[in-house]
């Protein structure tokens, strides 16, 4: 008996219906729903979920193909020291002892991370008699990105069962959730692991079985070396490239540009929300930099490093690029009017750049920025609302008073 017959059996004949949310599940991940509405007035688009989902999973591709590459290479490089004269076409970068160093450490967490969301998802939706959105799709690939590649996979499973179960699920699943289910992973990890989370032997895959080796770079990120007072031992093209430590998905600026075109080009995400987070964080970074040209913060000082570092050269290190694109601009969890997504926008920049320069001891602060404006912006959208509202009302009440009077 195929698939589409044993669905026929259980919505008709009632066989097996509690295993009718996985069997619709897995039947339109593989096929086209056929269904169409049957009352009503409805408008038809092309545009469901799942092609949406379909939409943001693309550009995030080469981004972990890169990612792969990238973490042979900074084990490698960790071991034989940092080749000189790199390029985004180096024969150092792109070998395939490097994807495959890559693929070994990067594979078992995204294998996890889907196993899990999705076991769940199907549980809970089982249970509660409703369909599985394909929500977790991009939460189950955003999700290995933004955590260290060695992270243990146990307890990679325990924060997505949290991050589902807590973030989402109770507020009533896809769609319905007030927080980035990735993002609240992530947070999760941070607070109850933050020794897997930050320092200097996270980033680079095996960085502790490499202490005392002659030779060896650094594993730390460059905020992280920023924070304590480091010279940069990377060029500004490494750092644009993805030639960097750090979390596999967040370090190739070039390929998150290229992905947040495509989310624009295919309407997906908000420019509005990206570009005023990005003028949020130039604005942070400008101001600091002022502080430091005036004379107010002195070399030697906690922040000096930080606030020293270009305005410009905020945009390109850390996970700031890949948040904004990615997760700031989750239409679940952003603000949906048009002035909400600038005011989002432009605070999460803001902010983002904020906590980097004072928490030297958590110098990413593109996360709990997003975070944080994810639980405001119900809030933001309330006032541009009633702003709205106000400003029409008292349009109305002129029109009035002249057309009594001239009327």
């Amino acid at each position: 008996m195929g698939l589409k017959e044993k669905l026929h059996n259980i919505k008709e004949k009632g066989k097996g219906k509690k295993w009718l949310s996985a069997y619709s599940a897995f039947h339109t991940f593989v096929y086209t729903p056929n269904e169409t509405t049957h009352s009503g007035g409805h408008i038809k688009g092309a545009d469901d979920l799942k092609r949406v989902m379909t939409n943001v999973i693309i550009p995030l591709i080469p981004i972990l193909i890169f990612g792969m590459f990238n973490v042979g290479f900074q084990h490698n490089a960790a071991i034989n020291g940092f080749p000189e004269g790199m390029s985004f076409f180096s024969g150092d970068f792109w070998n395939l002892d490097n994807l495959y160093i890559g693929a070994v450490k990067l594979i078992p967490l995204i294998l996890v991370s889907y196993v899990v969301g999705l076991g769940i998802e199907v549980f809970f939706a089982t249970i509660n008699k409703h369909e599985v959105e394909e929500g977790y799709f991009v939460t189950g690939m955003l999700v290995p990105l933004i955590i260290p590649i060695d992270t243990p996979l146990w307890m990679l499973a325990v924060a997505v069962a949290f991050g589902v179960v807590i973030g989402k699920e109770v507020f009533g699943g896809t769609g319905m959730n007030i927080l980035n289910p990735a993002l609240t992973i992530r947070a999760f990890l941070f607070f109850a692991y933050p020794t897997w989370m930050s320092g200097d032997k996270v980033w680079v895959a095996g960085a502790n079985a490499l202490k005392g080796t002659p030779d060896a770079i650094s594993g730390e990120t460059i905020l992280g070396g920023l924070a304590q007072g480091k010279d940069l031992v990377y060029s500004t093209w490494d750092m644009f490239y993805g030639f960097i430590p750090g979390s596999v998905g967040e370090t190739s600026t070039l390929l998150i540009l290229l992905g947040a075109f495509y989310l624009l080009f295919t309407k997906i995400a908000s420019w509005r929300i990206m570009l005023s987070s990005v003028i949020g964080a130039i604005v942070m970074g400008l101001i600091f930099n002022g502080v430091v040209n005036a004379g107010w913060i002195t070399e030697g000082s906690k922040f000096y490093d930080l606030m020293n570092t270009p305005y410009w050269e905020h945009l390109i290190i850390g996970g700031f690029a890949f948040g904004v694109v990615f997760m700031a601009t989750d239409p679940v969890t952003a603000s949906q009017t048009n002035r909400g997504k600038w005011i989002y926008g432009f605070l999460i920049g803001f902010i983002s750049i904020m906590i980097r320069v004072f928490n030297p001891a958590y110098p990413e602060g593109v996360m709990l920025a997003i975070l944080l404006m994810n639980v405001f912006s119900p809030t933001i959208d309330h006032y541009v609302i009633q702003g709205n509202i106000k400003r029409r009302l008292k349009r109305l009440k002129v029109q009035k008073i002249t057309i009594k009077n001239y009327g």
